[in-house]
């Protein structure tokens, strides 16, 4: 049977052009290069949490239109595959990743490090399943040039991690994945052990486990390299290629590795090329697995120039001949050289050589290089071989065990150092020391003070090694600080110099001995060694009352002492106070609510330590007659001492009329012009007196009536005709002051 011819018209080229053109667009939209990456979820507060996604991208071969401004992750409960929520992570940085050595850095391979990330609420009352939780993210696609794997480039990589409930019976449970292994720009040589510490960390303090997993590929592929939302679990793998496997991912003698509890990861590739594989890392609180994080990523194996590794040999103390790892045992003495010699070199020509420490079974304080650490060999003008010298501590105590300790020398080589290590063996024991010495000018013990007393002496602390030295102060059963005390100190020479003094304040309690404590503290070795000393202080405090005298006349009774002047004369007083414990004394006066002055009153102190006297002058006038009533003023004598027994005398002053006869008014006349007795009058009516001054008066008949009337104290009443019989009189002065009296006319 014949085919039909098909004839390709103008506008069916082009629409075959157009479809070769979007299958192209769609290939290279698929083809993103990630080189691998993984989740980070980590408590903040309360229920929220901080979810991340670190995804490592190819920088050379990569489609940057696939560099994602954003990427979402979703959460599914593990029991049920449920999904709960869905996250958009926004892109936060865009990094590159940085080599372990930059002098070994690969034109051929450079690694963006993209962080996106967000806070998200992980509610109690949702996140409570005792099967716990999932995070995943979906994206498509891989590098097109990884070796190890089936279709590459159509392989996608599911970033996922899993947590545990927020809440165990009843109470929070706080828990944040741990953050591995730092992100991986170097390479490998084939033939060579690569070497790597994909070790991590964990907030909680959990244990953590590392093993070898095949990668995910997850749902997403080149038709859909970037799902709205990830599918949930179960995901489906990479595919290996022929004779590779989970726990054989990179060709190699021997294979790829990690250490379990370490996360080293080692392999000594023997086949070049870009090789994918993936680690686990669980994390253990009390034995129960809560979690776990996976990360995927890449490493490319290259033909390096050859590197022979480095020599160290490390010469026996005081001996010519090296130290035999197999057979020697450095046993190291107080005041025996503690130092050995270091010969090491690199058949290479221009190799920088490093040395360093690894501590196999101890920690505490490492031996130390007491010269070189680097340098250049078969350089022009460089030596052949380089010597140093390590040093151990003095203060080095192995107790009679046997410590190791791994002195290594690495080169400069690519794509990672060659090493050469000894492992050292030796015992220590520590060179002996003596305790501080305190001395002091405390003397003789216990000091004595009275309160307001400054207490003063010198310390003085020397080490007989001359070790760094602390001196402290504290007190017995009190806080130093608290009642003042303090310790001043510096370094002159070896010793340490220091001054107590206090301010003996007034006590507060029955308590009158102070004990001191001065502690020096030297750390040699790392145990501490104190010596202390007490310094007593007795304060002494009996306070006796002071007395207060005067020449105001005596008191009767309880009353206040009454001084009374007439208008014109003046009162003057002297007071004296006294103390046996010669305390500060202090004299006032002061008004019971009125001024001195306004009262005519002035008071002259002359204060003194044990004694204290004062002049007191009062000058009576009218105004003071409108001031309060009466005039009263304290007299008081203080102390100043820690309870102060306060003495005080009050004292009333009254202005007194000059009127001092008692006013007996006559009660009959006889008004009938016989020139005796015919008014009645009262020629010794009070007299006016500052704001007392007469009114009137006025007389009443037996009915009440006023008869008469007058305003004028020189009053005569003739009767006014009134009948025989007895009246009434009432005088009123303008201090509302009253007098009254009854008056017969008898005729």
């Amino acid at each position: 049977m014949l085919t039909p011819l098909r004839i390709f018209t103008a506008p069916n080229r082009l629409r075959l052009l157009l479809l070769l053109v979007c299958s192209f667009l769609a290939q290279q939209a698929a083809a993103t290069h990630i080189v691998g990456g993984e989740l980070d979820l980590q408590y903040q507060s309360g229920s929220t949490y901080r979810i991340t996604l670190n995804l490592y991208f190819d920088a050379l071969n990569g489609n940057p239109g696939a560099l994602d401004q954003d990427l979402t992750v979703s959460i599914f409960e593990k029991g049920s595959n449920r999904r709960l929520q869905n996250v958009v992570l926004p892109l936060s940085t865009n990094t590159f990743v940085a080599y372990t050595n930059p002098a070994c850095t690969q034109p051929s391979l450079v690694t963006r490090s993209l962080v996106y990330s967000r806070l998200v609420e992980l509610p109690a009352s949702i996140y409570n399943s005792a099967g716990g939780y999932y995070a995943v993210v979906e994206r498509c696609c891989r590098n097109n040039g990884i070796n190890n794997i089936v279709l590459p480039g159509n392989a996608g990589q599911t970033f996922y991690l899993e947590f545990p409930a927020v809440v165990r019976n009843g109470q929070p449970f706080v828990n944040s994945t741990p953050r591995i292994f730092p992100p991986l720009s170097d390479y490998a040589c084939r033939g060579d052990l690569f070497y790597y510490n994909f070790s991590g960390q964990d907030a909680d303090k959990d244990s953590l486990v590392y093993e070898l997993v095949t990668p995910l590929n997850g749902s997403s592929d080149p038709a859909d390299p970037k799902p709205v939302v990830a599918a949930p679990a179960p995901y489906s793998s990479i595919n290996w290629n022929p004779g590779l496997g989970t726990l054989n991912q990179i060709p190699g003698a021997p294979t790829l590795s990690i250490g379990r509890f370490t996360g080293r990861l080692e392999v000594r590739p023997t086949q070049i090329g870009l090789f994918v594989f993936g680690i686990k890392c669980s994390e253990y609180r009390k034995g129960e697995k809560i979690g776990e994080v996976r990360r995927d990523f890449q490493l490319k194996v290259l033909n390096c120039p050859s590197n022979i590794p480095p020599e160290m040999v490390v010469l026996m103390p005081n001996a010519p001949r090296a130290y035999q790892p197999s057979r020697d045992t450095l046993r190291l003495q107080p005041n025996a050289d503690r130092c050995v010699r270091l010969r090491f070199t690199d058949p290479n020509p221009t190799s920088r050589l490093t040395l360093s420490l690894n501590p196999v079974n101890f920690t505490g304080p490492l031996p130390t290089f007491a010269s070189i650490t680097q340098g250049l060999v078969r350089a022009p003008g460089a030596p052949d071989t380089l010597v140093s010298q390590l040093c151990f501590p003095a203060c080095l105590d192995t107790k009679g065990k046997v410590f190791f300790v791994d002195v290594i020398v690495a080169d400069d080589g690519c794509a990672l150092p060659k090493r050469d290590t000894v492992r050292v063996a030796f015992t220590s024991a520590p060179v002996p020391n003596g305790a501080p010495r305190i001395t002091t000018t405390a003397n003789p013990l216990p000091l004595r003070a009275r309160p307001g007393d400054l207490v003063t002496f010198d310390v003085a602390v020397t080490d007989p090694e001359n070790d760094p030295i602390t001196l402290t102060l504290a007190g017995r059963g009190f806080q130093a600080a608290a009642v003042g005390a303090q310790l001043t100190q510096g370094i002159s020479g070896n010793q340490v110099q220091g001054r107590f003094s206090w301010r003996v304040p007034c006590p507060t309690t029955n308590q009158r001995l102070f004990e001191f404590e001065l502690v020096a503290t030297g750390s040699p070795c790392a145990e501490r060694q104190a010596t202390t000393i007490v310094i007593p202080v007795q304060v002494e405090y009996n306070n006796r009352p002071p007395t207060l005298t005067s020449d105001f006349p005596a008191a009767l009774s309880a009353e206040p002492i009454v001084i009374r002047r007439v208008l014109g004369g003046f009162f003057e007083a002297t007071l004296e106070g006294l103390d046996a414990d010669t305390d500060q004394l202090t004299l006032t006066a002061a008004g019971n609510n009125f001024d001195l002055a306004a009262a005519g009153m002035s008071f002259v102190p002359t204060n003194g330590a044990g004694r204290a006297t004062g002049i007191f002058r009062w000058e009576p006038n009218c105004d003071q007659t409108t001031l309060a009533t009466p005039l009263e003023v304290t007299f008081q004598l203080r102390e100043a001492t820690c309870v102060p027994v306060g003495q005080q005398r009050t004292v009333r002053f009254e202005v007194a009329s000059a009127d001092t006869l008692t006013f007996l008014p006559p009660n009959i006349f006889t008004p009938n012009t016989d020139g005796t007795n015919d008014f009645f009058e009262l020629r010794d009516l009070p007299p006016n007196f500052c704001n007392a001054e007469f009114s009137d008066i006025k007389i009443f008949n037996r009915w009440g009536k006023q008869v008469y009337t007058s305003t004028s104290r020189n009053f005569r009443w003739d009767g006014s005709n009134m009948p025989a019989g007895a009246y009434y009189y009432l005088i009123v002065y303008t201090d509302k002051r009253r007098y009254k009296g009854n008056v017969t006319i008898a005729r």
